[in-house]
């Protein structure tokens, strides 16, 4: 199966239009998270249809996707491991996460990594849960896209309801000094309460003066308008 074949079809529908929006909404410019990212301009649904069409493509030939400088090449190869990863056993499956982990560096824009954590990271660990200190390890990474990985990968154990690996996780995150770490910690944080509001609000009455400003936002989204002022007026 090739890599060429692929990247031929991707190119095919490429969108000078959408181009320069791409760019500008995942912040390529000098000294932003994307800088030097380069774009076709194709939407999911393009993606997610070629990424399915060739779901089988060994491992090899995604770690050449991966190493693109085009960001649809990469998110078609973030695409592929997902779909192997849901139809495979789960020997195949300890394959893709080993290799997803070896290769996080490369899941390096928060689109790839938001579409494959929970179902490739997430997913193995709920049913391998001592290998959960992986998690601890990728929080305290230099790597941005590691750090990302590793609070938004628990967003499978919130969805069976499982939340201290998150709460755990989100503290380690606090010290984080980037946005897309806030809004990460700040958006499981609330998906916590969608399951459990009690939960989200006796984490959030502990450490609402000392988290983030901007996970705090995102974390409290859902709640009502006074009870979103109390939390924001004491906030730092």
């Amino acid at each position: 199966m090739s890599v060429a074949k692929i990247k031929q079809e991707l190119r095919a529908l490429k969108n000078p239009e959408k181009i320069e929006v791409y760019k500008w909404f995942f912040k390529t410019g000098k000294g932003d998270y994307g800088e030097g990212d380069e774009f076709l301009g194709l939407n999911q649904d393009q993606i997610k249809k070629i990424a399915k069409k060739y779901s089988d493509l060994n491992l090899k030939g995604v770690k050449a996707l991966l190493s693109s400088k085009i960001h649809e090449d990469r998110m078609t190869a973030t695409r592929i491991l997902v779909y192997k990863f849901i139809k495979s056993g789960e020997f195949e499956r300890e394959k893709i996460y080993t290799f997803y982990l070896d290769n996080a560096k490369s899941v390096n824009n928060w689109d790839l990594v938001d579409v494959s954590a929970p179902t490739i990271v997430g997913g193995f660990l709920l049913k391998n849960q001592k290998g959960k200190k992986v998690l601890y390890r990728l929080a305290k990474s230099e790597n941005l896209w590691e750090k990302r990985i590793s609070i938004i990968a628990t967003q499978q154990f919130i969805r069976a309801g499982q939340f201290d690996d998150t709460l755990k996780i989100a503290k380690i995150l606090f010290s984080d000094k980037h946005d897309l770490i806030h809004k990460a910690v700040g958006w499981m944080l609330r998906e916590v309460g969608k399951r459990d509001q009690r939960v989200e609000r006796k984490f959030l009455a502990k450490y609402y003066k000392v988290m983030p400003r901007t996970a705090l936002r995102y974390a409290i989204e859902r709640f009502g308008p006074k009870l979103r002022f109390k939390y924001l007026k004491h906030a730092r």
